[in-house]
């Protein structure tokens, strides 16, 4: 069954389908801002142009972007964690050595 919307067969080529190549060439960050532009691509033409198929391909655009921004918090949150147990053990270290 041919699926327009999560997996157009026209935009796969050599087995590599082309967001998994747009998502390897940028990082998080770039991909994130990929995601939000096509999202509102489609939510702003799909009264004009492509109708429910424009809002379900923005759904898909929305679910990339929150998958991708939870995986930046999670990388911030585990960067914050680290940071915090590097200081911990700095002021410990300090506090054997006065």
């Amino acid at each position: 069954m041919i699926d327009n919307v999560n997996h157009p067969e026209h935009y796969t080529k050599g087995g590599v389908e082309c967001i998994d190549a747009i998502r390897a060439s940028m990082d998080k960050d770039g991909f994130a801002a990929y995601c939000k532009g096509n999202a509102l691509k489609y939510l702003w033409r799909y009264k004009d142009k492509g109708g429910l198929q424009d809002l379900e391909k923005a759904r898909v655009y929305l679910g990339w972007l929150i998958e991708t921004e939870q995986e930046l918090k999670a990388e911030m949150d585990a960067r914050v964690a680290e940071w915090r147990r590097q200081q911990e053990l700095k002021a410990a270290a300090a506090k054997e050595g006065a």
